[in-house]
């Protein structure tokens, strides 16, 4: 990766802070934007103008686009399987009345998923006695979070397939990448693959019932999910997984639940007990055990 896309300007041991801080504002922005569009709508909308704001950024910048048909045809993969699947599954599953906290609790087992899936292949990042641990407390530290928002009656099989299906998109991306995407700018890779994840949600948001309603909260939403969650986030997520073991970077998604439920409290006065800060803590020290020991394996080559 070259230029933005080699993460120059923004210190490396800082980046997964700065990731967890703005994939957690995810839900707050569902909690905006939801209401006045439909889901895969907005959604396309979101990949729209994420491709139209990457394209300008490429531009002024000359960035260098991805090398063959092959890496085109890898990421395109990707997209379809981390932005349209996961982010298609999610909004659909709370669209449909999947509480956050089941939803978040659902999606949250991606990194024991990884961590499986890369023991059972043999891959050369293997999971360590350290890792595991900390993927458990990791686990109990997410279920704590949530717990309070566990609600009854809602884990209808449709909304819950939703999740799984969210589930198993990033963590099939999150390893198809790991495995094929070649390094390359962040810029273009990421406009790629939103090109690809458009290509599929747009035709299916023809199906939903309802339009945008331009409400303030719905602009403010957007712009945020635009400019912030995508040309920030997503593109911190492609370059630590390009960076680091996958079971590393994913357990970070450990984290998210409990910083979420940290900006509720602060921007909609929401409750945090004590389930919700033991759980935070624990979460936090997971994570720590997991990236610690796989700090060897995760270093730049």
């Amino acid at each position: 990766m070259t230029g933005a896309g080699g993460g120059a300007a923004l210190p490396l041991r800082a980046m997964p802070a700065v990731f967890v801080l703005i994939w957690s504002t995810g839900f707050v922005v569902a909690r905006y934007g939801m209401p006045h569009a439909p889901p895969l709508t907005f959604l396309s909308w979101r990949y729209a103008l994420s491709i139209a704001a990457f394209g300008v950024w490429i531009a002024l910048a000359r960035a260098t686009w991805p090398q063959g048909r092959r890496q085109w045809g890898h990421l395109a993969v990707t997209g379809m399987l981390m932005h349209g699947g996961y982010l298609g599954g999610v909004w659909v599953a709370v669209k449909l009345g999947l509480g956050a906290g089941l939803t978040a609790l659902v999606v949250g087992l991606q990194p024991l998923i990884t961590a499986l899936w890369i023991s059972a292949r043999g891959h050369a990042h293997h999971v360590s006695r350290t890792q595991w641990l900390g993927l458990v407390l990791g686990l109990a530290g997410l279920v704590l979070v949530v717990w309070h928002k566990l609600g009854v009656g809602e884990a209808a099989p449709l909304t819950i397939a939703c999740a799984l299906f969210a589930l198993a998109s990033i963590t099939a991306g999150t390893l198809y990448q790991k495995r094929w995407v070649a390094r390359c700018d962040v810029r273009t890779a990421n406009t790629v693959q939103l090109l690809a994840a458009l290509a599929i949600t747009l035709p299916l948001s023809l199906f939903e019932s309802g339009g945008m309603v331009w409400h303030p909260q719905l602009i403010g939403a957007l712009a945020w999910s635009v400019l912030v969650l995508t040309l920030g986030g997503s593109s911190l997520l492609y370059m630590l997984i390009q960076r680091g073991a996958a079971t590393a970077v994913t357990s970070l998604m450990y984290l998210v639940p409990p910083c979420t439920a940290l900006f509720a409290w602060m921007l909609f006065g929401e409750t945090l007990g004590a389930a919700v800060l033991t759980g935070l803590v624990l979460a936090a020290a997971g994570v720590a055990l997991v990236v610690r020991a796989a700090q060897p394996a995760s270093r730049p080559s």
